[in-house]
């Protein structure tokens, strides 16, 4: 049996949520590119340094676990923070296979300059701040839901 396009509601792009997520991600991301290009970082730069500006002294895997991203995709990217000198990653005492990342004073004075991204990025959503934050609790419980679900 064939289907015609108005038989499948619950396939069209449209009424999807995942790509209403993603495009909105994407989208996101550029809003932010121009802002962190003048601090000279990436997005996932920026994240990572978020972390570590809330909690310095981490592990890789501490933070690859905040990110919820894979330590290997994310050495690569601490590799680069470190050559530009933001931060510096040790060898653990304790344990050789444990990596711990700390702040630079070159990495702390980056976030004195980032000071305002969130207001631009605000501005930018032209939401108010209560919307917002109802925005990212639904976000948040939404993701909760699903990483118990997997």
């Amino acid at each position: 049996m064939t289907t015609t396009p108005d038989t499948c509601e619950s396939l069209l792009l449209d009424n999807q949520l995942c790509f209403a997520l993603h495009s909105t991600s994407l989208l996101m991301t550029k809003a932010y590119k121009p802002l962190l290009q003048a601090l000279g970082l990436t997005y996932p730069q920026y994240l990572a340094l978020m972390v570590l500006w809330e909690e310095d002294g981490l592990t890789v895997g501490e933070i690859s676990r905040r990110l919820l991203t894979d330590p290997g995709s994310l050495t690569p990217l601490l590799k680069r923070l470190e050559a530009e000198g933001l931060l510096s990653r040790t060898r653990s005492r304790e344990d050789e296979r444990v990596v711990v990342v700390e702040l630079t004073d070159a990495g702390w004075a980056l976030r004195d300059k980032a000071m305002d991204i969130p207001q631009c990025i605000l501005g930018a959503s032209r939401l108010d701040m209560k919307q917002l934050r109802k925005l990212q609790a639904d976000l948040l419980a939404l993701r909760a839901n699903l990483q118990s679900s997997l």
